[in-house]
């Protein structure tokens, strides 16, 4: 075997050397299948060693702990690679011929031929010896056609091809034994990172899966032409609407069930030019452009303080834009009001145009519905806002975007 190998090995390297530029199209595509089928037939080879030299216990005899890690360390494989590799090897040796002559015959991948031993072992505890091996050409035959991650699939299937009078009692039986795994598996961790950001991690189950991407798809489509979040940060601004959306529905708990509160502590002088930074209740900072972003459509109890600390006035609920005052704001703008944008009112804030730190009122004619995109492009950008004659809000392109400074209006809300 030493010397056939050796052989092949220097029938490959010359291959390696040959230009493949010379090849006609219909070579190079015979040549592709050749090579390929070439690979599955080296891996039945090499699982076969790999049988043999477990059961002779020749890694242990070499001072290994396994055959996995002395595979691992000659091959350098990962531990996990190696060990399927030896699983495999010893499935296909115990009880899988048919598997083992389609490797050889390079009908089958390495892959494959994981998917339908993984198969076949559940068709054979769930069924019997006899249904696994009529599984096993079933499924030989279908690898003709379907990559391993559809092979799979396909394999849930199975009993209906090869016991038909048993398949809808084990599909029964797969499907609760993964609600099982599903709720045994379902976690959601939450980790603060040192500047106040959160790291989710998770599994979910069906269901969750399926609420959230509900929740969140339709929120995650590009606001607009020039939108350069990647998708990774729509999802994150998607995420964060659903949670402003369940929040405002009031029907959350007493502890969560309204908006998110900002405690601003500053000296008097400073509420009275402009809102300076703010410190959650969990002891983090805000910037100053967060706070007042976040103050146009919640709560704000101002603390002022002396010198020493103590608190000289606590404020009144006096400026939030809610009850009739919204109704209005949404019976007049009907959902965000920056130019082109349709979302619906349900996902807009209302923001102060001449913001209520500075003196602003709380009123129709100082009000506009955006979205949160564009809550915060307002907020950070230069475009300004303002009522026209006609009671309307328009808005003010930079003059970098538009040296005459033209207003404009969103006219996606009144199509109709």
């Amino acid at each position: 075997m030493v010397e056939e190998l050796a052989q092949a090995d220097d029938a490959i390297a010359a291959c390696v050397d040959a230009p493949a530029w010379t090849l006609p199209e219909h070579e190079l595509v015979a040549a592709l299948d050749a090579a390929h089928r070439l690979e599955h037939r080296l891996a039945a080879v090499k699982l076969a060693l790999v049988r043999e030299l477990d059961g002779r216990g020749t890694p242990r005899t070499q001072g290994a702990s396994g055959t996995a890690v002395w595979l691992s360390e000659r091959l350098r494989l990962t531990v996990p690679a190696a060990r399927r590799l030896v699983d495999l090897a010893t499935t296909l040796d115990s009880g899988s011929p048919g598997i083992r002559q389609a490797l050889a015959d390079g009908a089958i991948s390495l892959d494959q031929a994981r998917v339908i031993a993984d198969t076949v072992d559940t068709v054979r505890r769930s069924a019997s010896a006899e249904a696994g091996d009529k599984a096993v050409g079933v499924l030989v035959d279908w690898a003709g056609q379907f990559d391993p991650t559809h092979l799979r699939k396909l394999g849930t299937r199975i009993l209906d091809h090869v016991a038909p009078d048993l398949a809808d009692a084990a599909a029964q039986a797969a499907l609760e034994a993964e609600a099982r795994r599903a709720a045994r598996d379902r976690h959601l961790t939450l980790s603060e990172q040192t500047d106040g950001r959160l790291r989710l991690t998770g599994t979910l189950d069906a269901e969750t899966a399926g609420l959230f991407r509900a929740a969140i798809d339709p929120l995650t489509a590009p606001s607009g032409p020039d939108d350069s979040r990647s998708p990774g940060q729509r999802r994150h601004d998607a995420l964060a609407e659903v949670c402003r959306l369940a929040l405002w529905t009031g029907e959350l708990p007493d502890s969560g069930g309204d908006s998110a509160q900002i405690v601003v502590t500053t000296s008097y002088d400073g509420l009275t030019r402009q809102l300076s930074s703010g410190t959650l209740d969990t002891g983090l900072t805000l910037t100053p452009d967060t706070v007042r972003r976040l103050a146009c459509d919640a709560t704000l109890l101002p603390a002022v303080l002396g010198g020493a600390g103590q608190v000289l006035d606590v404020g009144r609920q006096r400026r939030l834009i809610t009850g009739p005052l919204r109704r209005a704001l949404v019976l007049r703008d009907r959902g965000c009001a920056f130019p082109g944008c349709d979302r619906p009112p349900r996902w807009c804030h209302a923001h102060h145009i001449h913001h209520w730190a500075d003196g602003g009122a709380t009123s129709l004619t100082n009000a506009v519905l955006l979205c949160g995109h564009h809550h915060r492009h307002v907020h950070q950008t230069d475009w300004a806002v303002r009522v026209g004659d006609d009671g309307h809000p328009e808005f003010i392109p930079p003059a970098w975007l538009d040296p005459e400074q033209i207003p404009r209006r969103n006219h996606y809300h009144r199509r109709a």
